[in-house]
């Protein structure tokens, strides 16, 4: 398996620190309000990874933070009249809502940057200790950038290009020794929540959070660090910085970033105003919609949001869905009497066989799930040939049936979901239909037809029967 390394700038060969058991680290929410389809993106490309390298027979531990104090999450608090953490809670609690309908897997460990004031002062004292911190009187404890001799590594910024601030929300550069120098402690304000600390209360800053709690869950060097690319700089950049300078040793082998979500052009993103919560799009369009649309693009390559591009995700999700459900009906009316050696049923298991191979290709190949989802398309192709051929048996249509569950299962597509249980009062309906048709009253059939249109549904007559689904 090969996976593109930010900090190379190559595809390279992944190779695990401990035999089959795979570390990996990808930034979370700050949990200050709904996340966006942007915010979705990364949540739905890492746990794709940690889907397929567990396919792959890896052990994945794998660590996902929540960010639940910055002064994004003060500001909103204070707004509303309620404590920081009440806020976080609140935002956590929906982020499961809206992460268990996207089918994210729970992660090893989520923790709370709240909940890690050890691990992070503690970083902070092996830093200070080895002569990277000084404090600012009145502001902060801050991480001297020019102590670091290859600071810049990942984002491939030099010292003397940084801006005054070095990400930090604050960009004043007074009483900083370098324009890049980052807060890893601040102090305490009027009105902020603080910790103790050896430097006085305070709290820390945005990097230093995913430094500790890297470590005290996964250890100092990890195999995999993830997140969007908007992330390399300064976030990980400075986490970087951070953990090896603490550590002495490299914080991750492999750093992999997903491409921006689009509209028009531009990253949405809540700062430009341009986002769409995934709650208000699931509105419209369902869960397993939105994450069949997000892995339609491979993940290293921008997408463009658009309504349009979202319904069509669903028609083609529906197509792989529908001939899941036309090989199950096959399969009740009588493809078990078709030979497992036909010319259709033979050129249906090597479909099978070719659709599993290029897809462990293709996802192989820096996790390509675009081209992973041709190779499905593909063997959906060949099973709707096969059942219209009406020659395939009834093995080889349940090979086909079960690799489609299997490889969209990897990339974290439910099936079933796209599935419904037909009501009773259709069900009746179709069985007075029947009733009609054999007794040659068509005029009544048909009226029976338009009355399950009307409900939402279609019926077709089949040589093995008549064949009901949902109106899209």
């Amino acid at each position: 398996m090969k996976l593109y390394n930010t900090l190379t700038r190559y595809k390279e060969e992944f190779k695990t620190i401990e035999p089959n058991k795979v570390r990996m680290y990808a930034c979370g929410p700050t949990v200050y309000n709904y996340f966006h389809l942007g915010n979705a993106r990364p949540f739905v490309t890492f746990d794709t990874l940690r889907r397929y390298l567990e396919y792959r027979g890896y052990e994945v531990e794998f660590v996902q933070n929540f960010t639940d104090i910055d002064d994004k999450m003060i500001n909103r608090a204070n707004e509303e009249g309620i404590t920081v953490e009440q806020l976080a809670d609140r935002f956590i609690k929906e982020y499961y809502v809206d992460a268990d309908g996207l089918n994210i897997e729970r992660q090893t460990h989520q923790p709370r940057a709240t909940h890690s004031m050890k691990a992070i002062i503690g970083l902070i004292k092996a830093m200070e200790e080895k002569g990277f911190t000084y404090v600012i009187e009145g502001d902060g404890v801050y991480y001297d950038v020019s102590k670091k001799d290859d600071y810049g590594k990942l984002s491939h910024y030099k010292l003397d290009e940084l801006v005054a601030g070095g990400g930090e929300r604050k960009a004043s550069y007074e009483g900083k020794k370098n324009p890049g120098d980052f807060a890893l402690w601040k102090f305490k304000k009027e009105g902020e929540p603080s910790w103790g600390s050896p430097w006085g209360e305070g709290r820390p800053g945005w990097h230093i959070e995913c430094s500790a709690m890297i470590k005290q869950y996964l250890g100092d060097t990890i195999d995999i660090h993830g997140g969007g690319q908007d992330l390399i700089f300064p976030h990980h950049e400075n986490e970087i910085a951070q953990s090896e300078a603490a550590n002495g040793c490299p914080l991750a082998n492999f750093w992999v970033h997903n491409a921006f979500v689009n509209i028009d052009g531009e990253k949405m993103s809540k700062s430009l105003g341009n986002f769409f919560t995934i709650r208000d799009i699931v509105k419209k369009y369902p869960y397993n919609v939105i994450r069949f649309f997000i892995l339609l693009g491979h993940y290293r390559s921008p997408i463009n949001f658009s309504d349009e591009l979202l319904a069509a995700a669903q028609t083609s999700l529906g197509r792989i869905s529908n001939c899941v459900s036309q090989i199950g009906f096959a399969l009740a009316n009588g493809a078990d009497a078709h030979s497992d050696d036909s010319e259709t049923s033979v050129k249906l298991k090597n479909a099978v066989k070719t659709a599993e191979e290029s897809f462990i290709a293709h996802m192989d190949d820096d996790l390509n799930s675009a081209d992973a989802i041709t190779d499905i398309f593909n063997l959906v192709t060949e099973a709707n040939k096969a059942i219209a051929a009406d020659d395939a048996s009834s093995a080889s249509l349940k090979l086909a049936q079960d690799k489609l569950i299997e490889l969209t299962g990897v990339l974290g597509i439910k099936l079933d979901e796209e599935k419904e249980e037909i009501p009773s009062e259709v069900l009746e309906l179709a069985d007075k239909r029947a009733a009609a048709k054999k007794e040659k009253n068509f005029a009544e059939a048909d009226k029976i037809r338009d009355q399950i249109a009307a409900l939402g549904y279609s019926i077709k007559d089949t040589p093995k029967g008549p064949q009901m689904e949902k109106i899209k």
